[in-house]
């Protein structure tokens, strides 16, 4: 790399020096150290290889930092972030300690925002925009949003205000016709008819008042760079259509846009996967969420399945391969996603809603007044709840117990393992006659043997695992196992409540009445988690028991892997044995 022209950009002033023609060159160059990276660290590849051209045209065009950039979701930032002074720590991308895989405001000066959700950049941008108006400051805002991310709710509110100021705003839109997964929706079809041409280009962006330009190769830096120049000198909301495509300089990344979204470890040469050993493991909670939902949706013609943008993350893939016409890709749309189950439930179907956990707060109002309110019995199913590792602070579903907690009408059951997914799967489609959230984490489980014939789980009711004396440990969800694992040469008791809500009373009166200190250990924030409801539990029985509440503290868990984290807040089993010894 020593005489490459990367090697001498060490922030956005360095590339404004360079010559129209060395930034194919360097296009080239940054491409390649991206896979070279990804290749061995992991991350996000297909959407920063799909932009290339574009960050470096905008860092080109536009004054950064001064001029303030954004970036919707941040999974297509890598460039932006190697071209602004993090070149030589891209190695740390994602890794415990390093830098963030997403744009982090505390990190650089030229990621103006944070952003790990979809949709917000228009919204934020044009905040920027009136603010500097309001301040006198002549600055130009861009937001760069993907074809997915702008069919969101929250995109169109930001487009429909911006259209009627005159702020400085420019939305660049990158269509590449996929999100994670291929985008869907009438917006999508609309887009792909402008691409064609049979479509009149412009007539829904210009109806909001905005200056739509495009669309135009977005892999063509003189064209992008161009018309870059001449937007600078249009006043008011604009919006330039760029066409890209995913996984650009990749063969298979551009073929297999799903997979190398973040395709783990490949061979940076041939782009080939790294091949893992082929030795049995249990499955993926995703996984067995996908096959026995369709497994029960075969039985029980009632059944549907949603998920806002994420059928492969959260293998609702499996249902709309076997069972198209009763599962639902509604976009990135999460609120819709649950109000459109809350719906189908008034009508006497069994809608499972799939939605990550940390997605899932961003339907809150949709769940307490759409669903809960009216005591619907739709079937919330939380993927990646808990510590998710490299996505980091805004990924983590560490909230979901503390935030659906006081909601009445809710159950919430978080399982211990792929069986106990199977059965509250099965018990919920049966007819409950309220709504339930069962939380599960990212990853796989532990039992081979999973696939068991179904049995009716009791609500509210806990087990008890281990019997011991003195000092009892309750735990909740797939945590268990590293209590279990904590617990083998010690005389504790161990019990999994299941229910956060409704609690096991009687179970707990057991509990408190013949062990002098209780330990509660959840993968849950504690401010308002399991543990403080066993607290509540203890005050208003007014028991003196003493208790230790063990989860996730009150700060934003940073990024690294799951164990790498776990230890951290201490909840790996070697932390969890000192805690508990300690106490003894």
């Amino acid at each position: 790399m020593q005489n490459s022209i990367l090697h001498k950009i060490n922030t956005p002033d360095d590339l404004r020096l360079l010559k129209h023609e060395d930034l194919t060159v360097l296009a080239k160059e940054l491409r390649a150290f991206i896979i070279n990276i990804v290749a061995t660290k992991e991350g996000h590849l297909g959407a920063s290889l799909g932009v290339i051209e574009l960050t470096i045209a905008l860092h080109y065009v536009f004054n950064t930092p001064e001029d303030l950039l954004l970036w919707d979701v941040g999974h297509q930032a890598y460039g932006h972030k190697i071209l602004t002074g993090r070149k030589d720590i891209f190695l740390t991308n994602r890794q415990f300690g390093g830098i963030s895989g997403f744009p982090k405001r505390s990190e650089s000066d030229y990621d103006t925002f944070g952003v790990g959700h979809s949709s917000t950049s228009i919204s934020a941008a044009l905040g920027m925009a009136i603010a500097s108006k309001l301040k006198g400051e002549d600055k130009h805002h861009i937001a760069v949003i993907g074809d997915a991310s702008i069919a969101s709710g929250m995109a169109f509110e930001g487009l429909n205000h911006a259209g009627v100021t005159d702020a400085n705003l420019l939305v660049i839109l990158n269509d590449n016709a996929i999100g994670i997964d291929p985008s869907v929706g009438a917006l999508k079809q609309y887009l792909t008819n402008v691409k064609k041409g049979t479509q009149k280009r412009n007539n829904i962006i210009e109806a909001l008042n905005f200056d739509y330009s495009g669309p135009i190769d977005g892999h063509d830096l003189n064209k992008i760079i161009s018309e870059l120049e001449r937007l600078k000198s249009v006043n008011g909301p604009k919006l330039l259509h760029i066409i890209t495509t995913k996984g650009k300089g990749l063969k298979q990344a551009e073929v297999d846009q799903v997979k190398y979204h973040a395709p783990g470890k490949f061979d940076a040469k041939t782009g080939n996967l790294t091949s893992k050993p082929d030795t049995q493991q249990p499955p993926k909670y995703q996984d067995v969420f996908g096959h026995t939902l369709v497994e029960l949706a075969k039985k029980n013609e009632k059944i549907v399945g949603i998920t806002p943008a994420m059928p492969t993350g959260s293998s609702l893939k499996y249902m709309m391969d076997e069972i198209p016409d009763r599962a639902f890709d509604v976009g990135i749309a999460e609120q819709h996603a649950v109000t459109l189950a809350a719906g189908m439930a008034t009508q006497g179907v069994i809608p499972f809603c799939n939605i990550y956990s940390t997605f899932l707060q961003r339907a809150y109002d949709q769940i307490i007044h759409d669903v809960a309110l009216q005591n619907l019995p739709v079937v919330f199913c939380l993927d990646r709840a808990g510590l998710v590792g490299e996505d980091g602070a805004t990924h983590h579903g560490v909230f979901d117990l503390s935030y659906l907690g006081c909601i009445p009408n809710l159950i919430i059951f978080a399982p211990r393992n792929e069986i106990d997914l199977r059965n509250i799967m099965y018990t919920a489609q049966l007819g409950l006659e309220q709504p339930i959230a069962i939380r599960y984490p990212r990853g796989r489980g532990v039992t081979l043997d999973w696939k068991q014939p179904f049995t009716e789980i009791e609500i509210g009711k806990g087990e008890q695992l281990k019997k011991g004396k003195q000092l009892a440990i309750l735990s909740i969800g797939a945590i268990a196992k590293n209590v279990t694992d904590a617990i083998t040469d010690l005389e504790v008791s161990h019990y999994d409540m299941r229910f956060v809500k409704p609690l096991d009373d009687n179970l707990l009166h057991t509990i408190f009445k013949t062990h002098g200190t209780i330990v509660t250990v959840e993968d849950n924030a504690l401010k308002g988690g399991f543990g403080a409801s066993i607290l509540e539990f203890s005050a208003t029985h007014q028991y003196k028991n003493t208790i230790k509440t063990l989860g996730i503290p009150d700060t934003f868990v940073e990024h690294g892997s799951v164990e790498e984290l776990k230890s951290l807040v201490g909840l790996d089993a070697q932390s969890l044995k000192k805690t508990i010894e300690a106490l003894l």
